[in-house]
């Protein structure tokens, strides 16, 4: 086996370290999120685990048996329909989940909290940050996103949509067997579940695009790649009506740099069409790979960085 093999094969192992250690921090937080905030509030979450909960008020049985057992049909439906490696990614994410759960219930009876409505917000925030968390590292943990993506592979609806109707007949059960302020305190805890999830599984790090359109495009991108020390790329447009030729400007930037970048369009052009949007997962140099400076690149490709003119005299 050769040194190249032996670094690939270490760093593949190593990557698969890092990706189960997150997945069990992340069933670690959702867990605490269930234990320390939404059972003592007699709460409910969404998903097969919040059918786990409403037998857990009724019988006392083990949530985390439960949501295991309940989830097994789904297993087998994900190995049928969506094969091996979509069922992995599941079964390593309901079994540590389950596991962790019923391993963390002694938490239940310190009641850190006698408010219902902050039981419901910090139990959704905890168990959407680790369900997020399993959701970066390409997991997930069975349940309703399974039967989701099922409905949506062959009735051809949203599985945002599907998950959102079966999560409501739960909270809608909750309603009918337990009080109404409950099932209420439920949805708060659900959409903050919701949120989180989502927040975390698309990161945190949240930059702006910006897509410019003017015909000082040259004078901003040169004052763009010197001030801001961000790439730049060109886009060939054309206009929708005059069909004449432009140069459309696209950036990503951090979110403290877009005040700059709007400075210095409109230094060159103020009635430049210019859109500025959120992005995540910005990914590539400058960001996650660290980059030469404009200065660099500009020597490098023997290219004469753009000089900043002083503005013509009236």
């Amino acid at each position: 086996m050769t040194l190249t093999t032996q670094n690939k094969n270490f760093k593949w192992a190593m990557k698969n370290v890092v990706r189960l250690f997150q997945i069990l921090l992340g069933c670690l937080v959702a867990a605490l999120g269930f234990n320390l905030f939404l059972i003592p509030g007699h709460l409910l979450t969404g998903g097969i685990s919040g059918v786990s909960l409403i037998v857990y008020y009724i019988t006392a049985l083990p949530v985390g048996i439960q949501n295991l057992v309940y989830n097994l049909p789904i297993l087998f439906l994900a190995y049928r329909i969506f094969g091996k490696r979509y069922f992995m990614d599941t079964i390593i994410g309901t079994v540590a989940f389950s596991i962790i759960l019923d391993m963390t219930a002694f938490v239940i009876g310190w009641k850190v909290c006698a408010n219902p409505i902050l039981n419901a917000v910090f139990g959704g925030v905890l168990s959407g940050i680790g369900f997020g968390l399993v959701f970066r590292a390409n997991a997930n943990t069975g349940g309703l996103d399974v039967l989701g993506a099922i409905i949506k592979k062959y009735y051809s609806v949203d599985m945002g949509t599907a998950v959102a109707v079966l999560n409501f007949a739960i909270v809608m059960a909750s309603a009918f067997m337990f009080e109404l302020e409950e099932a209420l305190l439920s949805i708060v805890g659900i959409y903050a579940t919701a949120e989180l999830t989502n927040r975390v599984a698309a990161g945190f790090n949240r930059e702006k695009s910006i897509i410019i359109i003017s015909p000082k495009a040259k004078e901003i991108c040169g004052d763009i790649m010197s001030q801001v020390h961000r790439g730049v790329t060109y886009i060939d447009g054309r206009g929708g009506m005059s069909e004449a030729r432009c140069d459309v400007l696209f950036t990503v930037v951090r979110l403290t740099q877009v005040a700059q970048v709007k400075e210095i369009v409109d230094q060159h052009d103020p009635l430049a069409f210019m859109i500025v949007s959120d992005t995540s997962e910005v990914s590539g140099r400058g960001f996650t790979i660290e980059c030469e400076s404009y200065e660099a690149a500009c020597k490098r490709l023997s290219y004469p960085p753009p000089l900043i003119q002083a503005p013509e005299e009236q």
